[in-house]
């Protein structure tokens, strides 16, 4: 009996002595992310500020599973490699993305028409996005959204705060019928359908615009082009408007500019830094400038500068990498016929 009882204490104190880390390793492995006190306090919030029937909630949440890959792939590399625009556009501006633009922008040709006359937003800038966004839905992602949410949420530091509030309009989206939540698949960072939205983007600028009653992006074309539309004009696009211009720039004047995605400076301000453009531009026009830096064969590298306007600012809030801007903008001026801006092969220019 004694030693039946000296067994027991060892255990107990054996358990209490298992770091809370473990302990929530433990959870992740078997999935039982309902268990953990922040997922349940995280319910009581959801439930309150959401106005979501716990009961639910509580059956979703405990069919999430950790998501190894998810976590994995969002960590960043300790050593990333070189910016290479010359490389990103090889990759994203391929014959076969420019086949499949043109194949799109000719089968929605009148409800991209309407979102133009919606929204101010070209034709083929919208065909630009879902293409090199998933390339026209060939590749949206098949890890179930769910597991996704709850690994980045609960379980990756870096950005546990976004994820939460991505997982709790993931919820309120599935509750409202606008997707299944436990069926629903998409990338490894939680973007969902043809143009790529996280969960907070669709409740905000999400559209039924095939008028079927539901907002669906992964299978509506419509949806997809309606929502990229408004997004687009939701964060400052301007009908009519230029989008941006090759520049002769240099790197002393873009670190004076700064590297943000906001279109905050006059172009008068920064002509006077001395950046010069291939066009003519309001002088009171809101400018950001942009460096794209590649690499040739022989290692010899160059920058390439682009000034943008409001418009770009508006893409490069959709994603903040001036090379996916950059690419947008070249991939529309070629599914329109045009010329587009000298780029990965030109010398650096000072």
């Amino acid at each position: 009996m004694k030693a039946n009882r000296r067994r027991l204490l060892l255990g107990a104190l054996a358990l209490a002595a298992v770091p809370a880390g473990a302990g929530r390793a433990r959870q992740r492995r078997s999935g039982g992310y309902l268990d953990r006190d922040d997922v349940r306090a995280f319910v009581d919030e959801v439930a309150e500020a959401q106005a979501l029937p716990r009961p639910w909630l509580e059956k979703v949440l405990a069919s999430g599973r950790h998501s190894a890959a998810a976590e994995r792939l969002m960590t960043p590399a300790l050593t990333p490699p070189p910016r290479d625009w010359r490389r990103y556009r090889e990759r994203v501006l391929d014959d076969s993305r420019l086949r499949d633009g043109r194949a799109f922008l000719q089968r929605h040709e009148a409800v991209l028409a309407r979102a133009q006359e919606d929204f101010g937003v070209p034709p083929q800038i919208v065909a630009a996005i879902i293409g090199i966004e998933t390339h026209y839905g060939r590749v949206m992602g098949t890890f179930r959204t769910l597991d996704v949410l709850l690994t980045l949420a609960f379980d990756y530091p870096r950005r546990a705060a976004f994820y939460r509030d991505e997982l709790a309009q993931f919820l309120s989206l599935g509750h409202r019928g606008q997707l299944d939540v436990l069926r629903q698949t998409g990338s490894f960072a939680g973007a969902i359908g043809l143009p790529q939205f996280m969960p907070s983007s669709i409740a905000r600028y999400g559209l039924d615009y095939d008028g079927d009653g539901r907002i669906d992006l992964a299978r509506s074309e419509a949806d997809a082009i309606g929502s990229v539309g408004r997004y687009l004009q939701q964060q400052g696009w301007q009908r009519d408007h230029p989008i941006a211009f090759d520049a002769v720039a240099n790197e002393a004047i873009m670190d004076e500019v700064g590297r943000g995605i906001v279109a905050e400076r006059t172009w008068t301000s920064v002509a006077e830094l001395g950046v010069r453009i291939d066009g003519t531009l309001d002088p009171e026009a809101r400018v950001v400038l942009m460096d794209l830096p590649y690499r040739l064969d022989d290692a010899a590298e160059g920058v390439v500068y682009r000034l943008g306007t409001v418009n770009m600012a508006a893409i490069l809030h959709y994603n903040r990498s001036y090379f996916y801007g950059a690419a947008v903008t070249e991939l529309a001026a070629e599914l329109r016929g045009r010329d587009a801006p000298a780029a990965a092969t030109a010398s650096a220019r000072s």
